[in-house]
C-alpha cells in the first residue's frame, strides 16, 4: 500500500513543503531511502525501525522504498524521524490515514519512541499557514513554538504511540494554545540602566539619537572612558519588539536552533557581541547548507563590535551589503539563501594602538605611521555606512567622584518611541522602511528638505571634510531624526549643525 505525509524542509528562514511517500511491497526486507537525503536522513531508517518495535508496533519485514519529494530539494537533519514513521504505520494500515493529508509532521524519534525536538519549526509552522495546511503534529518541546503562529491548529506528543492514538482518535486530543502570559522574561543585558553612566552628556546624546533612528554609532577613546557602558545601555533605551518583528526575530533564532532556552517568542530585541577573533562565515552565516550567523541573528536588535580595529579587515568588509541593504545573501554550490539583517550596529575602538592619542592626561606613545596603519583597518566605505563617529574622553575626577546621574532608560526610551513613531506615520505607505536609517534617495528628497542656511551649511562641511555622497545622506538622515526627537516637522539649520558633529572623526588619523 501507498502512503503519503507531508513534512517541511528549511532553506534559509523560508521553509518547503516536503512530502513523504512509501510504499511496502513483496521483496528482500530492505529499506530504501530516495529524495536527495543527507547523511542524518539515511541514518533515521535505524532510529525508526526501533522506535516502532519499542512503542508497540510491527514493523514490515518487507521491501521498504521511501521517497521524499520534490527530488531535487537536499533533505537534511532529523525533521523526518516523525513523518517516515507515519508513513510506515499507514502504509502497513497500522493507522487511520484520513488525516494524513491536513497536517505537517516534524520531528526526531529516538530509539524507545519519544519525540525529540527539532530547530526551525517556527518559520515551518508560518509557512504551513500561508499554505493553507490544517495544522502541524510535533514534539511537545517544539508546541508552544508552533503555536505562535495564529489560527493553526497544533498538536504536541511525547512519544510515536500518542501520534498514531491521534490520527485514530482525533477528537481525543486537545489543540496546544499559545499562552503569552507564560512567555519567559529573558533580557540579553537585564538591568542596565542608563542612569548609571555618570557624565558623558555629548555620547548618551548620540546614543538616544541612534535608538530613535536606528543609525550605526561608532565610540572612540581611550581605555576606561565608558564606551562599552554605553553600548549595553543601548537595547534598553530601543521601543519594544512589535509581534510581527518578534515572530520574524524568533523564525531567525528558531533557525539557529537557539529558542531552547528563551520561550516560543523572543520578546527583547537581540544584542549580539562577537569576540574580534571572529571569522567572516561566523558574522555574515555560512555552512555547506547556510545557517544564521552573527548579524542576521542580530536582526531589528544590536550588532556590538567591541575594539573594532582588532577584527580582521576582511572580515569587516563582509559588513558592508548587509549594513546597507539590510539582509546577507549566501552562496553556495548546492543552494543560495537570503537572512535579514536589518540591525544597528555599535562599535567602540581606541583612537590608536596605545589608546591614549589626544587623552589630555596620558601621552600617546605612537608614531603617525602607526595611527595610520591602525586606522587603515577600517575603510572608507565601511566607515561611511556608520551615522554616528563620536570622541568619547576620558572622565574629570569631579565627574567619577560625584553622586549625579543622568536620566534613566526609561525616561531615554519615552521620547525614542515618540521619535520612532513620528518616522512611522511619515512612512505609512511605504512599509519597507520604518526608520530614518533606512530611507533612500526618495525618502530624503521628500522629507530632507533643506532651506538656504542649512544647504549652505552643509555644503560647507562637505569642503571641510572631505564627505562623500554617501556620507552626505547620513547627515541628512540623522538631522531628520534630531528634528523628531525635537518634534519638529521641518529640518533647521541648527538640526544638521548636530549631525555634521557626528562626522568629525571621519577618517581619524
Amino acid at each position: 500500500m501507498l502512503a503519503r505525509v507531508w513534512s517541511a524542509s528549511l532553506i534559509g528562514i523560508d521553509a518547503i513543503k516536503v512530502g513523504i511517500e512509501v510504499d511496502i511491497a513483496g521483496g528482500l526486507p530492505s529499506i530504501t531511502i530516495v529524495g536527495l537525503p543527507d547523511t542524518a536522513v539515511q541514518e533515521s531508517r535505524e532510529r525508526v525501525k526501533a522506535a516502532l518495535k519499542n512503542s508497540g508496533f510491527a514493523f514490515p519485514v518487507r521491501k521498504i522504498i521511501i521517497n521524499l519529494t520534490p527530488g531535487d530539494l537536499r533533505k537534511e537533519g532529523p525533521y523526518f524521524d516523525s513523518p517516515i514513521s507515519v508513513g510506515i504505520l499507514a502504509s502497513s494500515e497500522q493507522i487511520e490515514t484520513d488525516l494524513l493529508g491536513d497536517y505537517l509532521f516534524l520531528g526526531e524519534v529516538s530509539l524507545d519512541g519519544s519525540l525529540r525536538p527539532v530547530a526551525g519549526v517556527l518559520p515551518i509552522a508560518a509557512a504551513a499557514k500561508r499554505l493553507g495546511i490544517a495544522g502541524l503534529v510535533v514534539p511537545a518541546d517544539n508546541a508552544q513554538e508552533a503555536a505562535v503562529v495564529k489560527d493553526l491548529a497544533v498538536y504536541g506528543f511525547n512519544q510515536l504511540s500518542e501520534v498514531a492514538d491521534f490520527l485514530d482518535r482525533p477528537s481525543n486530543h486537545q489543540k496546544v494554545q499559545f499562552k503569552p502570559s507564560q512567555l519567559p522574561n529573558i533580557s540579553p543585558l537585564p538591568n542596565l540602566d542608563l542612569k548609571e553612566v555618570k557624565g558623558q552628556n555629548h555620547a548618551r546624546r548620540a546614543l538616544e539619537i541612534a535608538a530613535a533612528g536606528g543609525h550605526n554609532l561608532i565610540f572612540v577613546g581611550p581605555p576606561g572612558s565608558g564606551k562599552t557602558m554605553l553600548a549595553k545601555r543601548l537595547p534598553g533605551i530601543l521601543p519594544p519588539l512589535s509581534f510581527s518583528e518578534a515572530l520574524e526575530v524568533s523564525q531567525i533564532h528558531s533557525v539557529a536552533g537557539l529558542l531552547k532556552n528563551r520561550g516560543s517568542l523572543i520578546q527583547d530585541r537581540p544584542f549580539r557581541s562577537p569576540h574580534h577573533s571572529a571569522s567572516g562565515p561566523s558574522l555574515v552565516g555560512g555552512g555547506s547548507y547556510p545557517r544564521p550567523g552573527e548579524i542576521s541573528l542580530s536582526h531589528q536588535g544590536v550588532l556590538f563590535l567591541d575594539e573594532l580595529t582588532e577584527f580582521k579587515r576582511n572580515v569587516l568588509e563582509f559588513l558592508r551589503q548587509p549594513l546597507e541593504d539590510g539582509y546577507v545573501s549566501i552562496s553556495r554550490t548546492r543552494q543560495s539563501v537570503t537572512f535579514p539583517a536589518q540591525f544597528t550596529l555599535i562599535a567602540s575602538t581606541n583612537p590608536c594602538p596605545c589608546g591614549y592619542f589626544g587623552d589630555p592626561i596620558q601621552q600617546c606613545t605612537c608614531s603617525p605611521r602607526q595611527r595610520e596603519q591602525y586606522w587603515a583597518k577600517l575603510s572608507g566605505p565601511l566607515m561611511d555606512r556608520i551615522d554616528l563617529q563620536v570622541a568619547v574622553n576620558r572622565l574629570k575626577p569631579e565627574e567619577m567622584t560625584g553622586q549625579r546621574t543622568g536620566e534613566d532608560s526609561e525616561t531615554v526610551r519615552k521620547r525614542v518611541k515618540i521619535a520612532r513613531d513620528r518616522a512611522q506615520y511619515r512612512f505609512k505607505e511605504d512599509h519597507s522602511v520604518s526608520c530614518n536609517a533606512q530611507m533612500q534617495s526618495s525618502h530624503l528628497r521628500s522629507f530632507c528638505q533643506l532651506d538656504e542656511s542649512s544647504r549652505n551649511l552643509l555644503e560647507g562641511a562637505i569642503r571641510k571634510l572631505g564627505l562623500s555622497a554617501r556620507a552626505m545622506d547620513r547627515i541628512l538622515k540623522v538631522s531628520r531624526t534630531i528634528a523628531d526627537l525635537a518634534e519638529d516637522d521641518s529640518l533647521k539649520s541648527v538640526h544638521v549643525a548636530e549631525a555634521i558633529q557626528y562626522r568629525t572623526i571621519d577618517r581619524m588619523k
